[in-house]
């Protein structure tokens, strides 16, 4: 068995020595050409972590990215983003580097210190649910990143002045929210995917809210959801949001009421008792959620029927 090591890459500099890179013109963020990139010949005995942001878009670089719980090819236009501290593999084969194009924009924490993107980047969910989907782009959509990179690397490349900062950072706040737009695009178009991963939330809920231990296992929690889908939260509650205009845990809801609905209407169990069984600790909590769900208190739904 290969045994696999970590390694962690601490800086932009450090990155481009480990891959022959000639040394950055910039400490804190650099763009470069992936088929200038020699690869080490145990790259894929590795597990890497980088402490910068790595965004790129890469091609027929004949290697596989182990990412998250995903794997993915890079036989066409795959943009994926890596924020310090993920953990990523490649599996390469031995394509020759002018068989392979694309580009990495490295970008360092300390680079945003001080302006609005060192706290508005966490907000971009896909540095969280990237790990487990990239994103496929059109011709046209891959035009419109590569000339945003165009315009980073150009003023980097330039005369730094007291204005460079502030430019690069507001061409990299405009790149960020193209590809915003292209992952809510790319929910709607990828549609079969997206609408197998609900089919499969769907029983998933299902299985939960019928076991016999239901009581003892408690309401299912919108992380252990997520990881069962190889999703990450905020990604299926975005995906769900666009498919359902719901995110996961109304999700979740749904279903408990659905459940308690059968209950109320086809036993002769208190509500006490069925509050009991689906998980909740206190009646109090379940009645309140009833009643925000349906309008009507749980003794309320059940008189309905007699």
């Amino acid at each position: 068995m290969v045994n696999i090591k970590t390694q962690r890459i601490k800086t932009i500099s450090e990155f481009h020595q480990l891959r022959g890179l000639p040394k950055p013109e910039h400490p804190l963020i650099s763009i470069v050409d992936y088929s200038n990139i020699v690869r080490p010949a145990e790259i894929s005995q590795v597990n890497w972590v980088l402490d910068f942001y790595q965004i790129s878009l890469k091609r027929g670089i004949g290697a596989k990215l182990k990412y998250g719980q995903q794997e993915y090819d890079f036989d066409e236009g795959v943009m994926f983003f890596i924020s310090p501290g993920q953990v990523f593999r490649i599996e390469a084969d031995t394509t020759p580097a002018a068989d392979r194009s694309g580009w990495m924009l490295l970008v360092h924490p300390d680079f945003f210190w001080n302006t609005t993107l060192a706290k508005n980047i966490k907000q971009y969910e896909f540095f969280d649910y990237s790990v487990n989907e990239a994103l496929f782009l059109s011709g046209k959509e891959e035009l419109q990143i590569g000339d945003l990179i165009r315009n980073i690397q150009q003023e980097y490349h330039s005369n730094i002045d007291r204005f460079s900062k502030q430019i690069i950072i507001s061409q990299v706040e405009t790149l960020l929210g193209y590809c915003e737009r292209f992952y809510h695009r790319q929910f709607i178009t990828r549609e079969q995917s997206n609408h197998q991963i609900l089919q499969r939330l769907e029983q998933l809920l299902t299985d939960h809210f019928n076991r016999d231990d239901l009581a003892a296992k408690g309401l299912p929690a919108v992380p252990d959801i997520a990881r069962q889908l190889n999703l990450s939260p905020k990604y299926l509650s975005s995906l769900l949001r666009v498919l359902t205009g719901q995110n996961t845990q109304q999700h979740i809801h749904e279903k408990l009421i659905e459940k308690a609905k059968e209950k109320l209407s086809t036993t002769g169990l208190s509500v006490s008792e069925i509050a009991y069984e689906l998980g909740f600790e206190h009646m109090q909590s379940f009645s309140k959620l009833f009643k925000a769900k349906t309008n009507l208190s749980p003794l309320a739904f059940r008189a309905t029927f007699n």
